[in-house]
């Protein structure tokens, strides 16, 4: 991963990093994953503005070029006894030590099940930790109300469409509806005053958060492209020679299989892509 990001920000990119992992049970495996996080931040470390590496030459601005991803489910938040409180706690300690490095933190979304736990962690943390992220789901049919709740200053919001398989009782069904719920949330975080972090390969889904975030006066540092290690590589150096600011999200560990299946069910023609990615990332 730390070899994968030096490639990375040399072409002008931003990353994000995920150490695959979720659904813990045992509290052992949760410590183990924070372990393992610390780690990697103090070897990021080297990376950010708080570092040495090419520190004259990050951009001027509050956008971190290098940011961790986490799940908090594997942070321990369906443990039997104080799951919440494991995870909060196990968050706040990644989220120090993210400070420390000069680092972001983005909070995964999972399952519909989890967003009301998630959601409650992450408002506990950005009383410490303003510029938490976190992520929301378009194709959940509560998330236009969260995204107007989430939309305030100081906000970061990673939007992406959903990857996992979900009823029609709470999510959308089908791309049409799906690109639509996309439509009006990025819409919404867009004349919001939070920071959007558009996280799709959809070509049309790019072209109107350009689209929007010009008609709302946004500049370069005010929102982000975001796209998978490995897909549209080609079209990710592009639009960072257009002055765009785009990070990838870089999964690695040995907690693969969750992760590849609902990329794999989210979009078929991917496979070669992700099997690429995840051989050369771990």
């Amino acid at each position: 991963a730390v070899a994968a990001t030096t490639d990375i920000l040399d072409s002008g990119r931003y990353i994000s990093i995920d150490y695959l992992g979720e659904d813990t049970t045992d509290l052992g495996q949760a410590n183990n994953t924070v372990s393992h996080y610390l780690t990697l931040l103090s070897a990021l470390s080297q990376f950010t503005q708080n570092g040495e590496k090419d520190k004259a030459a990050f951009p001027p601005s509050r956008v971190r070029n290098v940011e961790v991803s986490l799940k908090l489910s594997a942070l321990g938040q369906f443990l039997p006894q104080d799951g919440h409180k494991v995870a909060l706690e196990n968050a706040h300690k990644i989220c120090t030590a993210a400070d420390e490095a000069g680092a972001w933190v983005t909070v995964d979304a999972e399952d519909h099940s989890t967003t009301d736990s998630t959601l409650s962690i992450v408002r506990e943390l950005r009383q410490d930790f303003p510029s938490l992220g976190t992520v929301l789901q378009a194709y959940l049919k509560r998330t236009e109300a969260d995204c107007r709740d989430l939309s305030g200053p100081g906000s970061r919001i990673r939007l992406c469409k959903g990857a996992y398989k979900e009823p029609a009782s709470v999510a959308y069904q089908g791309k049409p509806a799906v690109d639509d719920a996309y439509l009006r949330c990025l819409r919404i975080l867009m004349n919001g005053q939070g920071y959007p972090m558009v996280a799709s390969h959809d070509p049309a889904m790019i072209s109107a958060a350009l689209h929007f975030a010009e008609a709302k006066g946004r500049t370069a540092d005010e929102f982000e492209l975001q796209m998978l290690y490995g897909i549209r590589d080609a079209e990710q150096l592009r639009l960072v020679g257009e002055q765009q600011h785009l990070r990838v999200y870089l999964p690695y560990g040995e907690q693969w299989y969750g992760y590849f299946m609902r990329r794999l069910a989210e979009r078929p023609a991917n496979l070669a892509f992700f099997l690429r990615s995840l051989v050369s990332t771990n």
